[in-house]
């Protein structure tokens, strides 16, 4: 059946809709109170796990690193940990600065509402404890509650369904270890009709694919580690890909999408992805948060902290190895640059020059491994000047990696420049040094100062001194 009839079937039962409502596209955590399952309480599962490569379904031979176990348990708890490392498991499932790992209670934003996610730790009362090793698989990788419930499509069970049987065995063997912290969660806080669980049965039906992952015969063993890491267990698509009007992943996969604010830029490897970047460079940039051309901020600053730096050498070169291997969309004709007398680029080069040379350089070439470089910076020069914006506004902070601990942070201009200001800034270092975007709007400014409640300009900032 093809999907534009399965959609016109849908509209009929009154479901069509039901994607949007249970559906937050690309964000990855929810869920709470495992023992209460009232509309729009969240259920323990919501936001579970992610993971790397195993040995069997189809994965590639395991190349993870680990300690020398003293038996065959240790073994696989030490597989577990590194598959829960792997999938960032602590990012969704521990509140900021809570000092409780996995212990739940991190609140989510979102346009449908607040997720909340999950207490995953072996407390019976309020987390997993009481889980077997069936529901836990089938929350993973089937989108169901431990009694039968449908589970948010927040939670990545679309990617999840092609984690391999061996790393889900793992990866429980490591979760039975996590010590019980009781913890009671708050609810979801998501509105009518978004709290009705049943409407994610269209929502199934229409997108999940549950089927394993199957490797390519004609590639080779590091291609296809690479694969099994993006496509499900590193769930890159989830934040990569632009979702439709009901939330699902578009078709033009890992060619950017955005994330609460924040965009997540192409990488296929095409012209406007990571075309132009080696293959050590991509896994420089997963393993320390940054290279010469880019340094990681906002949310994937956090999964290089959390998950992508612990990760091993050779996964890291296989995911880079298939990203580079994915083809992108055809990219636009570049666009001219604004020419250097435009009254845009004569502020932002003033703006420019008071705030910014100092660190990223009058020649835009930063500090190798430190500043961003912003001259020939693809991500800089995407058709959403999301990131760039909210930078300047609210700074951002380095991952705090073992390859760069001293990470350099940027602090945020929001109190000192106005909206005309910070447009002004983007656009000239949007086309600048060989770069070419179309400019920055203060509308643009304005806008993303309001959903992030950045500061006003204080009356007496002055963005020449």
């Amino acid at each position: 059946m093809t999907l534009l009839k399965k959609l016109k079937i849908a509209g009929a039962l009154g479901l069509a809709g039901a994607g949007v409502v249970a559906t937050i596209a690309g964000t990855q955590a929810l869920a709470a109170d495992p023992d209460n399952h009232a509309p729009g309480k969240a259920v323990a599962g919501d936001a579970l796990v992610g993971a790397p490569a195993g040995k069997d379904a189809g994965a590639p031979p395991d190349t993870t690193p680990g300690l020398v176990p003293r038996n065959a348990q240790e073994a696989a708890i030490e597989r577990g940990r590194y598959v829960a490392v792997a999938g960032d498991c602590i990012a969704c499932h521990t509140a900021h600065g809570s000092g409780k790992p996995f212990a739940g209670g991190l609140v989510l934003e979102t346009p449908f509402g607040k997720l909340v996610g999950s207490n995953i730790t072996q407390d019976v009362k309020t987390g997993i404890g009481s889980w077997t090793q069936e529901e836990f698989t089938r929350a993973v990788r089937q989108g169901k509650g431990k009694h039968g419930e449908n589970l948010y499509s927040a939670m990545p069970y679309n990617a999840y369904a092609k984690v391999s049987d061996a790393d889900m065995r793992d990866l429980w063997a490591y979760m039975k270890t996590i010590k019980p912290v009781e913890n009671t969660v708050v609810a979801n806080q998501l509105p009518f009709p978004f709290n009705i669980r049943l409407l994610m049965v269209g929502w199934n039906w229409l997108f999940f694919d549950n089927s394993p992952f199957k490797p390519d015969a004609t590639r080779s063993v590091e291609w296809n580690r690479g694969a099994y890491l993006v496509q499900g267990l590193a769930h890159c698509a989830s934040c990569h890909t632009a979702k439709n009007l009901f939330g699902a992943d578009k078709s033009e996969t890992l060619a950017g999408g955005t994330l609460g604010g924040w965009y997540a830029p192409n990488i296929t490897g095409s012209r406007g992805g990571l075309h132009d970047w080696s293959v050590e460079q991509t896994v420089e940039y997963l393993q320390t948060g940054g290279n010469r051309i880019s340094m990681a901020s906002g949310p994937m600053a956090e999964a290089v902290e959390n998950s992508t730096q612990h990760m091993s050498s050779a996964d890291l070169r296989a995911i880079a190895v298939y990203l580079k291997s994915v083809a992108g969309p055809a990219m636009p004709a570049r666009p001219a640059p604004l020419p250097a007398d435009n009254a845009q680029m004569l502020l932002g080069a003033r703006v420019y020059e008071v705030n910014c040379a100092a660190c990223h350089g009058s020649d835009g070439k930063g500090l190798d491994g430190l500043v961003t470089s912003l001259g020939g910076n693809s991500a800089l020069q995407a058709g959403v000047a999301s990131n760039l914006i909210n930078a300047v506004l609210r700074g951002t902070t380095p991952a705090i990696t073992h390859g760069k601990p001293t990470g350099a942070g940027m602090p945020g201009f929001a109190w000192k420049l106005s909206d005309a200001e910070v447009a002004a800034v983007g656009s000239f270092v949007r086309n600048s040094w060989g770069n070419a975007a179309p400019a920055v709007s203060a509308a643009s400014v304005a806008e993303a100062r309001k959903s992030i409640n950045a500061p006003a300009k204080l009356k007496f900032a002055n963005a020449a001194r």
